[in-house]
């Protein structure tokens, strides 16, 4: 009873000094803004126009534990350089951000990577083709955040850091009640963290009450004070049932929380665990610019991709498009013996990593390895559908130059490419890129959008973007208002594992029973979830795994497998991969049926 009182007074007295300091550093900036002018107003309904110079990397990103870290992983596997005789051939079956960031680091380490990637396009879920108008045609929407510890070191080992756009540091709402106004959180330059985030929501008076902001601190304080763990140890609950467990207002989960879940996941916060809502929570409280956004400033593959594939054959690596692994072939001991291409081709390696999304590789599991638990686990997860659109108008809206939450019920999140990214840029005519979330009843939607015709989907689209901009689309707009002169509809089936509760328990760790097979994939298991982050340290970590096997180190060993799955599972034979379409090997598709003219 006695330690139950001095714990429970002690919580007391962290809330209380978590308050404190929230009011304290929002009176602070308050102050110095008055007497900088560097105060902002919340609310925006004015364009912004691209910017003559970028704005530098913020400096503080660098400075953070979890860049360090990373930096410490690149140091160690460039150091690693073993000799020619020691170099081992590594094949990797996919070449979306995984599979690439895994070959660049086993290259940077001496070994000789060679990447199979089914598609004629790289990238994976970032992947991009051009059109017949020679417009590029995105997978999706992707920002780059300052929380992304090893993308920003990829950026700098490449030497292509100025290729990111970054934009002021604010997060841009639409108002759910004012048709055509904007709320941001704003966060104060120079300000540390966590006072900066403290500031951006106490200065902010639109969207939530103080009242409402001092009861998200219960639930927020244990997330601080204990960490990963906390976190972690959150994954069986949905973000509604940890807020109703915390004692948090409905209106949080209103105003902030579905807005951010579509975002992350593409998913209603009844159905999302809230690891991944307090994942990114935690960068960004903990990292002053953590949340801090950036658009490359191009398409994917030739500002991203392209600088990794001439990285990797630089240094003896190849990569190649157009090879769709057939089979998984094994040796009596179930070790990988070799992969036999679509067209009856057998390649040989050294070690196997698959980069392959989880429903793919599901696929490709041999019958021998499908009884074993850890590969039994994959059945639990799978990945999430998402719907990607650009539409293109006859004149220039009013924009906000970054990121805005859409706050509809059909969108997630959109930005206006030719304001926001320079080789989209025009002072003419807009195109906006929305992603369209949840559009499955897995994620949360009434009804299957995946199998909706375009023009419905674009409809349905347009009726929301009349309530985003009122006096410049729509009925009531202006002459008629903006007119669209093209638009283009990316599904994705299967796009990042389905975060929904309970998941993290089953995803397999980058070392598996098979000696010479290792897994890469944002679904395996690393702290950033299903992002281009997590695929780039999935890959990272796959290729670390890879050096220390060869260098026989002592590795961290597979994950022990969580005690539901049955032991041992039910012997399956492969299904294969069915088609030949994008959607065939977990990509984006632009068309159905025969419509379809890409790869």
């Amino acid at each position: 009873p006695d330690n139950t009182f001095v714990f429970d007074n002690l919580n007391r007295i962290m809330q209380i000094r978590l308050m404190s300091m929230f009011f304290e550093a929002s009176l602070l900036v308050s102050i110095a803004s008055a007497f900088t002018g560097t105060s902002k107003p919340n609310r925006q309904n004015v364009g912004f126009e691209l910017a003559g110079a970028r704005l530098p990397t913020p400096p503080r990103i660098k400075e953070t534990e979890n860049f360090r870290n990373a930096a410490a992983l690149s140091r160690k596997l460039s150091e690693e350089r073993v000799d020619k005789s020691q170099s081992k051939t590594v094949a990797i079956i996919g070449g979306g951000l995984s599979g690439l960031a895994c070959a660049k680091y086993l290259a940077d380490a001496g070994h000789t990577p060679v990447v199979y990637e089914a598609r004629d396009v790289l990238g994976g879920k970032v992947s991009a083709w051009q059109d017949a108008d020679g417009d590029w045609i995105e997978t999706g929407l992707h920002i780059f955040f300052g929380a992304y510890p090893n993308m920003m070191n990829l950026f700098e080992e490449l030497g292509i850091e100025d290729r990111l756009q970054w934009k002021e540091h604010q997060m841009t709402f639409a108002m759910q009640d004012l048709p055509g106004k904007f709320t941001s959180f704003n966060f104060p330059p120079g300000v540390p963290a966590p006072f900066n985030m403290a500031a951006a929501i106490l200065m902010n008076t639109e969207m939530l009450t103080l009242e409402e902001k001092i009861k998200m601190v219960p639930g927020l304080l244990p997330m601080l004070l204990e960490g990963q763990s906390f976190i972690d140890a959150q994954d069986e609950l949905s973000v509604l049932e940890f807020m109703k467990k915390y004692g948090m207002p409905e209106r949080i989960n209103e105003e902030i929380f579905i807005a951010m879940g579509k975002a992350l996941d593409f998913i209603d916060p009844d159905k999302l665990s809230m690891t991944v809502i307090l994942t990114a929570m935690n960068r960004f409280i903990n990292e002053a610019d953590g949340s801090q956004t950036a658009f490359l400033d191009g398409n994917q593959p030739d500002r991203l991709c392209q600088p990794i594939v001439d990285h990797v054959q630089s240094r003896g690596g190849q990569v190649n498009t157009g090879k769709p692994i057939a089979s998984i072939d094994l040796n009596d001991d179930k070790t990988v013996k070799g992969l036999t291409l679509s067209g009856g081709t057998t390649v040989t390696a050294d070690y196997y990593v698959s980069a392959m999304p989880v429903d793919v590789l599901k696929r490709l599991i041999p019958k021998p390895w499908s009884p074993m638990p850890y590969f039994s686990q994959l059945k639990e997860l799978e990945g999430i559908p998402v719907v990607n659109i650009q539409i293109w108008f006859d004149r220039k809206l009013t924009a906000v130059d970054g990121l805005c939450f859409s706050r509809s019920p059909l969108l997630s999140v959109y930005a206006d490419m030719s304001t926001c990214c320079e080789e989209y840029a025009s002072d003419d005519a807009s195109m906006l890129e929305l992603v369209f979330a949840p559009c499955s009843k897995l994620a949360g939607s009434d009804r299957n959008w995946i199998e909706a015709e375009d023009t419905e989907i674009i409809d349905a689209t347009l009726k929301e973007l009349e309530r985003l901009f009122p006096t410049e689309i729509g009925p009531n707009a202006k002459d008629g208002g903006a007119k669209v002169t093209k638009s283009t509809i990316v599904r994705v089936p299967r796009s990042v594992y389905a975060a929904t509760p309970g998941r993290n328990k089953y995803r397999p760790s980058q070392e598996s029973p098979i000696d010479n097979f290792v897994m890469a994939g944002d679904f395996a298991l690393q702290k950033f979830l299903g992002s281009m982050e997590g695929a780039v340290l999935s890959g990272k970590l796959a290729a670390e795994l890879v050096c220390d096997k060869s260098a026989q180190r002592t590795t961290n060993g597979v994950r022990v497998v969580h005690s539901s799955i049955t032991t041992p599972g039910e012997i399956k034979d492969p299904t294969g991969i069915i088609g030949k379409t994008p959607i065939a090997f977990g990509g984006g598709q632009q068309g159905m049926g025969a419509s379809v003219s890409h790869k």
